[in-house]
C-alpha cells in the first residue's frame, strides 16, 4: 500500500464490494480521517479472557475459541429462533444460546475463531451463555497476557464487522506516517490544556496500553469537537454583527396599548424578556436571540407584543413553526391579539391560505388562493406571514420583511435569514431581526455550545395560577386510571389518551398500543357514555381540524392521539393524560406531551403507563416525575445518560463524544474562552487553515451554517 494521507478515499486504497461500500457510507467513513476518527464502542482487557474450564456460574465473562457445532431452529410452540453453537478451547467446551437472533448463524459458521462476552448460567451441571456479544476474531489471545492488553470493539453494520474495521485500521497504520497527520488544533492550546497531539490520540484510541490513553484520547476529541463549533458559532456572530438591520422604535405608548387588551398581566420575567428584545431591536445591528422556556411559559405573546410593534411601523413580520397544527394555533392567537380591519395576518401552509380578518365574516378568517397570498405578501398588505417550512419557498416575496420568529427550527442560522432578506423587495438593505423560541429544555452547556452566535434568555416563571401537573407512573394499565378519567370528565373536564402508534399495520413490537384499537376499546368497553374521537399524523389537515375544533369546543370528552399532539395543542379544559407504552417515547416527546395539560387554572394529572420494568427505564420515568421542570429534567438527562434523549445527536448534530464532554463545564468554557481569543487574534482565520477547512466541513453538513 502506498503511503497515505488523512484525505484519501477508502475506496482508492482498499478492495470493497458494493455491500461494503454502501455500508461505508451508511457509517460515514469516506476517508483514512474518517475511519480513523472511528472510535471503539468498548474495549475488551484482553487479560480478563478467561479459559472455559475457568468460568464459574452467574459470573460475567469473555472467552474465545472455536465454533465446533452450530445449529439454529424455531420452536412451534412460542415460535420462538434459538441459534446454539458450541465453542471450544484448549481447556474446555460451552454452549452458547441466541434466542430472537436469527440472524447469528449466518454469520458465523463451523470453523469460525469468535469471543464471546456474556454472563455465565449453569443448567443440569453444564455451563452456557445465553445472547452472549459476538465477535469473529482472526486469532486467539493469550490467557492473562497480550501485546495488546485492550482489544478495540468497533459499531458494525451490515458488510462492515468490528474485525474489518479493526484490520484496515492496522493497515491505514502501516502505511500512515504519523508526521503526515497535521493537528488542526494549535500547539499553544494542546500544551495549555495538556493534550495530546491527533496523532497520538488516534494511536491511543484504536492501540490503547490503559484505560487513561483511552480517557486522553477521548477528551482530546471531544474538546476538538466542542472548539470547533465553538469557532463556527463564534464567526457566524461576528458577521451578524458586521451587518446591519432596521431599527425598531421602542414605543413605550403603543406597548402599553398592545399589553392593555391581553386578558392577563406579563410575569416579571415575561416582562424582563420582552424588555431585552426591544432593546436589541432599538439597534441597527440584527438581533439574534434564542428564547427558552418551558412549555405553557408564555412565549408566544412575547413574540406577538413584538410584532405589534415592527407592524405598527409599517413594516413585516413572518412567523415558522414546526407543524401545519401549531402554525394553525399561532395564526389564531395572532389574530386575536392583534388582528384589527388595519393588519391582515396570513397562514400560509403546504395544504392552506388563509387571511385574518375576512371580508365575508366579521371576527374571522377566510381560506383564500396561495397566487392571491403571494401577491398580498409581495405587495406588503399581509403584515404577519406565519406558516411551516412553506414559508422558505423561494416563490414568496416580501416587502420589506423586519422580523423573523421560528418555533423549535434550532438549525436556523444567519444563511436562512439572509435568504428571506434577499427575498425582500424594500429599497433597505438590512439582515431581519431574529427570534428563535423553544420549549425543549437545553442543558446549559449545550446552551454555551450550539447556540453560541444567539443571546440566550430563559423564561422560567409559569403564567399566576399554574398549577405543577402531578406526575404518576404505572409499570402496567390500571383500571383506577380508567376511573381517574371518568371522575375529571365527570367534573367538565376531558382527557388524551396516547398511544405510540396508529395501527397494528404498523412497524413495532405487537404489544405496542395503537391509536385505533384503543378508541375502539374504549368505546366499547370503558367510556360508552362520552364522546371520543381520534387524532394522528395520517389524517388530513382538513380531518385534524374538524377533531380538534371538536375537542376545543367540548363536544369531544376524550382524545386518543398519537405524539402528534405534542407540539402545539392549547386546551385549557384538558386535565389529564394517560400515556400508553411511555417507555417507548423519549424523555423530550414525554415532557412535551405532559406540557398539553396543566394550561388552565384546575389541576391536572399525567399517567405514564410503562410496558417494561427495567430498572433503566424506571429510572427515566422517576425523573420525569420528580423534576420541577424541563430544565431540571435536561440536566438529569445528560449527566446520568451522557448522549441522551434530550440531547441526542440526531437533534442536536453532535457526536456521542461530543455529548459526554458537555457533562464538563469547565471543558465548555475553555473551549469558547480559547475560541474567542482565537478569533480576536485572527477573525478569518488566514493562519489556521485545518481549522479553517473543519469549519467548512460543519457546513456541508447543514447543521452549522459557516459560510
Amino acid at each position: 500500500m502506498a503511503k497515505l494521507n488523512l484525505s484519501i478515499s477508502l475506496e482508492r486504497i482498499f478492495r470493497l464490494t458494493e455491500i461494503q461500500k454502501k455500508a461505508l457510507r451508511k457509517l460515514g467513513l469516506e476517508t483514512v480521517e474518517d475511519l480513523l476518527r472511528y472510535l471503539p464502542q468498548r474495549y475488551i482487557n484482553a487479560a480478563s479472557i478467561k479459559p472455559i474450564r475457568e468460568i464459574l456460574p452467574k459470573e460475567r465473562v469473555a472467552l474465545e475459541g472455536k465454533v465446533t457445532a452450530l445449529d439454529a431452529k424455531k420452536t412451534w410452540a412460542k415460535r420462538l429462533n434459538i441459534t446454539e453453537a458450541r465453542v471450544a478451547d484448549s481447556t474446555g467446551e460451552i454452549r452458547a444460546v441466541w434466542f430472537h437472533q436469527p440472524y447469528v448463524s449466518k454469520v458465523i459458521a463451523l470453523g469460525d475463531l469468535v469471543r464471546l462476552e456474556g454472563i455465565a448460567s449453569e443448567k443440569k451441571g453444564a455451563l452456557y451463555i445465553s445472547n452472549p456479544l459476538f465477535e469473529k476474531i482472526s486469532r486467539l489471545s493469550y490467557y492473562g497476557a497480550s501485546s495488546a492488553p485492550l482489544i478495540p470493539v468497533y459499531p458494525a453494520t451490515r458488510g462492515i464487522s468490528s474485525r474489518w474495521v479493526q484490520f484496515h485500521i492496522h493497515k491505514v497504520f502501516e502505511s500512515l506516517e504519523a508526521d503526515t497527520i497535521e493537528d488542526p488544533i494549535p500547539p499553544t492550546i494542546l500544551a495549555k490544556y495538556h493534550l495530546p497531539s491527533l496523532a497520538q490520540t488516534f494511536r491511543a484510541a484504536h492501540y490503547p496500553k490503559n484505560e487513561k490513553e483511552v480517557e486522553a484520547a477521548r477528551k482530546r476529541l471531544a474538546f476538538e469537537e466542542i472548539f470547533t463549533i465553538q469557532l463556527a458559532r463564534m464567526r457566524e456572530r461576528l458577521r451578524l454583527e458586521a451587518a446591519s438591520s432596521l431599527s425598531i422604535p421602542y414605543a413605550k405608548k403603543e406597548l402599553g396599548e398592545f399589553l392593555a387588551r391581553l386578558p392577563f398581566a406579563l410575569t416579571k420575567t415575561q416582562s424582563f424578556i420582552l424588555d431585552s428584545i426591544l432593546k436589541d431591536m432599538e439597534r441597527k445591528t440584527p438581533m439574534a436571540r434564542l428564547l427558552e422556556g418551558d412549555v405553557g411559559s408564555g412565549k408566544t405573546v412575547l413574540a406577538a407584543a413584538v410584532s405589534a410593534l415592527v407592524t405598527k411601523i409599517g413594516y413585516q413580520v413572518t412567523y415558522m413553526a414546526p407543524t401545519e397544527i401549531l402554525a394553525r394555533q399561532h395564526f389564531e392567537s395572532f389574530s386575536r391579539f392583534l388582528g384589527s380591519p388595519f393588519l391582515k395576518i396570513g397562514l400560509l401552509t403546504s395544504s392552506e391560505a388563509r387571511a385574518y380578518p375576512s371580508k365575508a365574516i366579521r371576527g374571522d378568517s377566510a381560506h383564500i388562493s396561495k397566487p392571491q397570498m403571494l401577491r398580498w405578501v409581495e405587495s406588503g398588505e399581509i403584515k404577519i406571514l406565519i406558516g411551516t417550512h412553506a414559508l422558505l419557498s423561494e416563490k414568496i416575496k416580501f416587502r420589506n420583511l423586519a422580523f423573523i420568529v421560528v418555533d423549535e427550527q434550532h438549525r436556523f442560522g444567519i444563511g436562512q435569514r439572509k435568504c428571506f432578506a434577499e427575498r425582500s423587495s424594500s429599497e433597505h438593505d438590512f439582515v431581519p431581526h431574529f427570534l428563535s423560541m423553544t420549549a425543549t429544555p437545553i442543558p446549559r452547556t449545550l446552551a454555551l455550545t450550539v447556540f453560541g452566535d444567539l443571546d440566550l434568555s430563559v423564561l422560567d416563571e409559569l403564567p399566576p395560577g399554574r398549577k405543577r401537573v402531578i406526575t404518576e407512573v404505572l409499570i402496567k394499565p390500571s383500571t383506577r386510571s380508567w376511573e381517574h378519567v371518568r371522575r375529571e370528565i365527570e367534573k367538565g373536564r376531558q382527557a388524551f389518551i396516547i398511544c405510540p402508534r396508529i395501527d397494528e399495520s404498523e412497524k413495532g413490537p405487537s404489544e405496542q398500543k395503537s391509536v385505533k384499537r384503543e378508541l375502539e376499546h374504549i368505546q366499547k368497553d370503558i367510556f360508552q357514555e362520552f364522546k371520543s374521537a381520534m387524532l394522528h399524523g395520517k389524517m388530513t389537515p382538513r380531518e385534524k381540524e374538524k377533531t380538534l375544533r371538536g375537542f376545543r369546543d367540548g363536544k369531544i370528552n376524550i382524545l386518543v392521539a398519537t405524539s402528534v399532539i405534542e407540539v402545539g395543542i392549547d386546551i385549557p379544559n384538558a386535565t389529564i393524560m394517560i400515556v400508553e407504552g411511555a417507555d417507548r417515547f423519549g424523555l423530550a416527546q414525554l415532557h412535551q406531551l405532559r406540557g398539553r395539560i396543566g394550561r388552565g387554572e384546575h389541576q391536572s394529572y399525567f399517567i405514564a403507563v410503562s410496558e417494561s420494568g427495567s430498572s433503566a427505564t424506571a429510572r427515566r420515568l422517576k425523573a420525569l416525575r420528580d423534576a420541577k421542570n424541563g430544565f431540571e429534567l435536561a440536566e438529569y438527562d445528560l449527566q446520568l445518560r451522557g448522549p441522551g434523549e434530550l440531547t441526542g445527536r440526531n437533534q442536536w448534530g453532535i457526536s456521542d463524544i461530543g455529548m459526554e464532554a458537555l457533562k464538563n463545564i469547565k471543558m465548555v468554557e475553555a473551549a469558547r474562552t480559547e475560541a474567542r481569543a482565537l478569533l480576536a487574534e485572527d477573525p478569518e482565520l488566514i493562519g489556521y487553515s485545518l481549522l479553517k477547512n473543519a469549519l467548512m466541513k460543519l457546513n456541508e453538513g447543514g447543521l452549522y451554517h459557516f459560510e
